[in-house]
C-alpha cells in the first residue's frame, strides 16, 4: 500500500474528475438552453439533429451508436422530434426490423438556424477556440479511455497533486 502525501485527500471533492465533468456538463448545457429553446429543441434533441444533419438518413441502430445512447433513451427523443415535424421514422422495406430515420423539409431547414449556435457558444463561454479544441481532444481521449476494457492503468493509481478519478 503506497503512502499518501501529507495533506492530500484522495477523496477531496474538488480533486475528482467526475465532479468537474458533471458540473461542466450541466453548466455547458445551460449555456446552450437559451439558444435551443427558440428552435423548440432540448440539448439531447439538438445532438440527434446534429447527427442527422451530418449523416441522414440513418438507421435507428446507427443513430444510437453515433450518439452513444441506448435505444430506450433515443426512442423518446425521436418520438418528440417526429411530433415536432423535424424527422420521420419509417420501417426499412428491405428489413422490417430496422428503423430508418430521415429529416423532413422542416428539420433540414432548421439547420440554417443551428449554424449560428457554435459561434454563439464560443462567444458566451469567452474562451479561445484553440482552448475549446484542445478540451475537445482531451475529452475524446477520456471517453476512449473510459470505454476501454478495465485493467492496467486503473490499478496504477494517481500521482500526488493530480486529480482523482
Amino acid at each position: 500500500m503506497s503512502e499518501r502525501p501529507q495533506g492530500v485527500d484522495p477523496l477531496a471533492l474538488e480533486q475528482q474528475v467526475c465532479f468537474a465533468l458533471s458540473v461542466a456538463a450541466r453548466s455547458v448545457v445551460a449555456v446552450y438552453r437559451p439558444l435551443l429553446e427558440p428552435m423548440g429543441l432540448t440539448h439531447p434533441q439538438y445532438l440527434v439533429m446534429l447527427a442527422l444533419w451530418q449523416h441522414a438518413p440513418l438507421s435507428g441502430r446507427d443513430l444510437s451508436r453515433l450518439l452513444q445512447l441506448d435505444p430506450g433513451t433515443l426512442s423518446p427523443l425521436l418520438k418528440r422530434l417526429e411530433a415536432a415535424g423535424y424527422l420521420r421514422r419509417e420501417r426499412d422495406p428491405s428489413d422490417e426490423r430496422s428503423l430508418a430515420v430521415t429529416l423532413t423539409a422542416s428539420g433540414a431547414a432548421l439547420r440554417s438556424q443551428a449554424e449560428l449556435i457554435p459561434a454563439a457558444i464560443v462567444q458566451r463561454l469567452g474562451l479561445p477556440v484553440e482552448d475549446l479544441q484542445h478540451l475537445h481532444g482531451v475529452l475524446t481521449q477520456l471517453i476512449a479511455a473510459a470505454n476501454r476494457p478495465t485493467g492496467g492503468a486503473a490499478a496504477e493509481g494517481t500521482r500526488a497533486g493530480q486529480a482523482s478519478a
